[in-house]
């Protein structure tokens, strides 16, 4: 419980092991192990999980009207977070060259679509190359971006969207957001298919981006496909 109390944003089973076996040399690993199991179980009024793996002392559990692992200081960096649309060619170009997902990739946002659905911030095509020996057809890759982490429900909402007229949908959020949403945000991408990439929201140098969950290839609604691809196919596929 002290070494909790120490913590605030809480350990891990394997550092609180760790930590009780450099205070505790004289007790073997699995006894230490064996006190640190169902944790929560044994004293909830002590001890609480946020995050599956995560034990944390419960004097810090955050207040029921707060955002998950909010505070001052990151409410006054929220303000202070680069514009979003900064980070549109960058992400493009990760896409493109890091993880190689696209062979062609533009930023968009705004309302380029023209509809109360959604604009991706993000739109990518994927084509075999001459050089390929068997060619598939092309597909289409978006992406919707946060650098605010109160969005991160609404980011998820359009990512979800998007996988009407793409292929593949990323959402990509901020490395910074609570470890309770990062791991709400990475089951749920995990059900519906979507990528999920993390990233510094605070640097254009290095955005750091990080793919944390792989889409999963669909096929969308071709007609909506079709619809919203010839509103930018100039951009898209000059």
């Amino acid at each position: 419980m002290e070494l909790l109390q120490l913590h605030p944003g809480g350990l891990t089973y394997t550092e609180l092991v760790q930590a009780m076996r450099q205070l505790h040399p004289d007790r073997n690993l699995k006894s230490l192990s064996n006190d640190v199991v169902n944790l929560d179980r044994h004293f909830p009024s002590k001890v609480y999980k946020p995050v599956k793996g995560v034990y944390r002392h419960v004097q810090f559990r955050d207040p029921p009207d707060a955002q998950p692992g909010e505070d001052k200081s990151r409410s006054v960096a929220r303000v202070a977070r680069i514009p979003e649309e900064k980070f549109y060619p960058l992400f493009a170009a990760w896409l493109t060259n890091d993880i190689e997902e696209v062979t062609v990739a533009i930023p968009l946002g705004g309302n380029a679509f023209r509809d109360r659905w959604g604009t991706p911030d993000v739109l990518g095509k994927n084509e075999s190359r001459r050089s390929d020996v068997i060619k598939g057809p092309t597909s289409i890759v978006s992406a919707e971006i946060k650098v605010d982490t109160a969005s991160l429900l609404i980011g998820f909402g359009q990512a979800c969207a998007h996988m009407l007229f793409s292929h593949k949908s990323y959402l990509v959020v901020p490395a910074d957001a609570s470890a309770e949403e990062l791991d709400r945000l990475i089951a749920l991408c995990q059900m519906f298919g979507l990528g999920l990439v993390i990233f510094d929201a605070c640097s254009l140098a290095r955005p750091a981006f990080r793919l944390l969950v792989r889409p999963v290839k669909h096929e969308p609604d071709l007609h909506y496909t079709n619809k919203y691809i010839k509103r930018v196919e100039a951009k898209l596929f000059t």
